[in-house]
């Protein structure tokens, strides 16, 4: 998997409040690099609440999906679409966030510059973006010397404060305590209730249960079973989901 700080892929001028999260749809994509089939083909429509937990296997593709439904990967086969005239604003949230050497006020009001947000907005929207995060008091701390669960959390405050659209999670939790999981998970909540469509890979059953609108299921590179969080965890419908959830292993 491929790690790497918050990545914006559409600029924004000024953050504004959000209205219904919008759709995602697949329609018949593949990912061959070189000819080898790493992904798909695969068709489904992300429309519901959410948020959705891309859940499966090792090598299934969860994190291929996310690129692809990103931009940071472009389908061989297929096409990636969203609901509206333009793609909405998104942001990324790797598994191991990047930091600058800087402090973390600094890595907020850098990613807002890049992200053409006006110079005399800077400061006041990282503040509260730490503050919406419990990082208040790190502000001056250089990044890099904060914990694990400390640089995921700013690097979900550095995509709140731009007010994505879209949120895109790659096991934000997999090297985390239990305490850092639980703030993680209850940052997550919170851009859901701002109206963010968040889509979010993990391997934690029981993280999915207490996060999951619906569940996207992967398998062997494509989808086995979307639902909602409810069926899935109580009649999954396909064979892998069923062994997976059983605790088989699945390849």
């Amino acid at each position: 998997k491929a790690h790497g700080m918050t990545s914006l892929n559409v600029p924004v001028n000024n953050p504004i409040e959000l209205s219904a999260p919008p759709s995602l749809q697949f329609e018949s994509v593949e990912f061959n690099p070189f000819g080898h089939r790493l992904f798909g083909p695969c068709s489904f429509t992300l429309d519901g609440p959410g948020p959705t937990l891309v859940m499966g296997p090792n090598g299934a593709g969860k994190s291929l999906m996310l690129r692809l439904a990103h931009g940071l990967l472009t389908p061989t086969e297929g096409a990636v679409t969203w609901s509206g005239t333009s793609a909405p604003r998104q942001a990324m949230v790797f598994q191991t966030p990047v930091l600058l050497r800087r402090s973390a006020l600094a890595n907020l009001r850098h990613a807002l510059a890049v992200n053409n947000v006006p110079r005399k907005l800077r400061t006041e929207l990282a503040l509260e973006a730490l503050a919406r995060f419990g990082l208040s008091s790190c502000a001056d701390t250089p990044a890099r010397v904060l914990s694990g669960g400390e640089k995921q959390r700013l690097a979900l405050a550095r995509a709140w404060s731009l007010s994505p659209a879209v949120l895109f999670l790659d096991e934000p939790t997999s090297a985390l305590d239990p305490a850092a999981i639980k703030a993680v998970e209850a940052a997550v909540q919170e851009f859901h209730k701002q109206g963010t469509r968040v889509v979010m890979t993990t391997h934690d059953l029981h993280q999915a249960r207490r996060l999951a609108g619906d569940v996207l299921f992967l398998s062997e590179g494509k989808v086995q079973e979307h639902t909602s969080a409810d069926i899935f965890f109580r009649a999954p419908v396909s064979r892998h989901a069923q062994a997976y959830l059983n605790g088989e292993l699945v390849a």
